[in-house]
Parts: C-alpha cells; sequence; structure tokens
C-alpha cells in the first residue's frame, strides 16, 4: 500500500516549490517512488495531470478559478517537478499504474479527471484502463487513440522536434545542457510569447539542468516512440472503447497536433465531444485558464 507523507516537502531537488495561493503540499510514496502532489480548493476531487515539458505548476491559472467547488488535484508526474525521478517507468502503461496507485494511496475511488498534452493522452489510457475509477475527462491538446491513418501520416512532421529529445543520451544531453531548447517549446505553445513572465517561465526550464529530470524527459518521449506510436500506426486500439463521457479541448494553432488528428474518435466511444478553440495554441491553460475552467465546469457539473 502506498504512503501518504503529510510532512513539509524537504527534497525539493528543483528549489524551492513555486507559491500558488490556497496550495497544499505533500509527498506519496507510490510504487517506490516520492511522487509531488499539490492541492486547491475544496469540494469534489479533480485530479489534474500535466504534460510536458511542465509540471504541477502548470495548473497554476486554472486550480483557483475551480477552487470554490473542487479539490483539484495536482501530481507531478514521475521525474517531473518535485517528484523522484527514477531510471524506468516512462511507458504510458507504467504511467497510467501510477495514476491508480495515486488515487489508491488518497483513497479516492473515483474522480473526475483533467489532462493536458501527454498528461491528457495518459488520462485517456487511465480511462480505458479503469473506467470504474473516472466519472468525466477533459482532455486538453491531445488526439484520441483512435486518429484516421491518413492524417497521421500528414501531421507526423509536427513531432520534428522530439528528434532533439528523444534519443538516449542525446536528449538528455539536450534537455540539461540547452535550455533554450525548453524555452522554445513553452514559447511555441502559445500564440503570444509575451504571456510568460520569466519567472514562470524559468520555474518550468530549471528541473531539466538536473540529470536525472533531463533523462525523465529523454525516456518519457524514447518510451512513446518505442509503444505508443506503434499502437496507434498499427489501428492497436481499434478493440478499445472510451466508456468514460470525455470532453477534448484543442487548439487551432497547436504546433504538435494537428486538429485533423481528431476527427473519427466518436465511433469508438461512448460519449466523446471534441471542440476547436480559434486562435489558441497548444498551452491552453497558459493562454484560456477561464475556458479550461469554464469547460470543467460544464463537464463536471
Amino acid at each position: 500500500m502506498a504512503t501518504v507523507h503529510q510532512c513539509p516537502l524537504e527534497v525539493a531537488r528543483p528549489g524551492p516549490v513555486p507559491d500558488v495561493e490556497g496550495a497544499r503540499h505533500r509527498s506519496v510514496r507510490v510504487r517506490g517512488i516520492n511522487v509531488h502532489v499539490a492541492e486547491v480548493g475544496a469540494g469534489e476531487p479533480v485530479l489534474a495531470l500535466h504534460g510536458f515539458p511542465q509540471h504541477w505548476y502548470a495548473w497554476r491559472r486554472v486550480a483557483p478559478l475551480l477552487a470554490d467547488s473542487y479539490q483539484l488535484i495536482c501530481p507531478d508526474r514521475r521525474g517531473a517537478g518535485w517528484s523522484d525521478a527514477p531510471r524506468r517507468g516512462f511507458d504510458t502503461y507504467s504511467l497510467v499504474d501510477d495514476v491508480l496507485s495515486l488515487m489508491d494511496a488518497l483513497s479516492l475511488d473515483k474522480v473526475r479527471l483533467m489532462g493536458h498534452q501527454l498528461g491528457a493522452w495518459v488520462a485517456l489510457h487511465a480511462c480505458l484502463r479503469a473506467p470504474e475509477r473516472f466519472s468525466h475527462l477533459l482532455a486538453i491538446a491531445t488526439t484520441h487513440p483512435w486518429p484516421r491513418r491518413s492524417a497521421l501520416v500528414l501531421s507526423a512532421w509536427r513531432q520534428w522536434y522530439t528528434a532533439l529529445i528523444e534519443y538516449p543520451g542525446l536528449g538528455a544531453w539536450v534537455l540539461r545542457t540547452r535550455p533554450e531548447v525548453v524555452r522554445y517549446l513553452l514559447r511555441r505553445g502559445v500564440t503570444d510569447p509575451a504571456i510568460w513572465s520569466a519567472a514562470d517561465l524559468e520555474c518550468f526550464v530549471t528541473p531539466f539542468g538536473d540529470p536525472a529530470r533531463a533523462r525523465a524527459g529523454q525516456a518519457l518521449h524514447w518510451q512513446f516512440v518505442l509503444h505508443d506510436i506503434p499502437r496507434l500506426a498499427t489501428a492497436r486500439y481499434r478493440s478499445q472503447r472510451l466508456e468514460v463521457p470525455t470532453h477534448i479541448l484543442a487548439g487551432a494553432k497547436d504546433f504538435s497536433v494537428s486538429p485533423k488528428l481528431l476527427a473519427g474518435g466518436g465511433a469508438h466511444a461512448d460519449r466523446l465531444t471534441v471542440e476547436i478553440v480559434p486562435g489558441v495554441g497548444q498551452l491552453i491553460p497558459e493562454e484560456r485558464p477561464e475556458l479550461v475552467a469554464t469547460t470543467a465546469r460544464s463537464l463536471f457539473g
């Protein structure tokens, strides 16, 4: 059984945990590692999974907008933020194991689920694996597991940047020694880079200076190449059905995920809706936090 530690975090390797009004922090022992969890608000639990290259702080603009009605539970994925960074466990199925084990540790039988980018991809797989654990899913800036093959092929070029960070050895070196790469991804993920404060930008860049976290970022992408891309290319998911009511929120100007990838998912889901937001990039929680909060309230009820 995983263990919850109520004591303050004392192993914050990237530096002090950034402040968000009303946020509470703790460390939870999950599958042999310490997972940092930030919680904001009170009410029905909402588990919020961040994407790459961010950590729990990615929800800093959204969480206060929902805090009056929900308790947002924002963990740092293994290898990200203030969680431990082991050498293994970065494939999607292992990350789903982390999510379900964290819920067990926190005595959460069923939650509303929200994920962004790679966090949304993990969230979708969690709903496929254990639909009884989730009442609803808000997936942001991701494709579903059933994109049409033609759309997948035609949009593959959008993933060019992953070649810099996915290969063993090289990817970790790039993330650790070339912070401008992470800054580029963060600035490229929004339509107006001026929305970034220097402090917030560096809050996401700094952790990659740790070799273990740089290696974790590389491993995350390499495992996607080894496992997820072949599953998508061979339509391995076609026998699976999404039972959890799901809404996908996508930016029309997302540099990585083409809106064309989102067609056709309804045939494999009980209730799947897609909303393309004009004039917005990949980092919708950064650019349009009020839209994320409003959509979450409408979906979660």
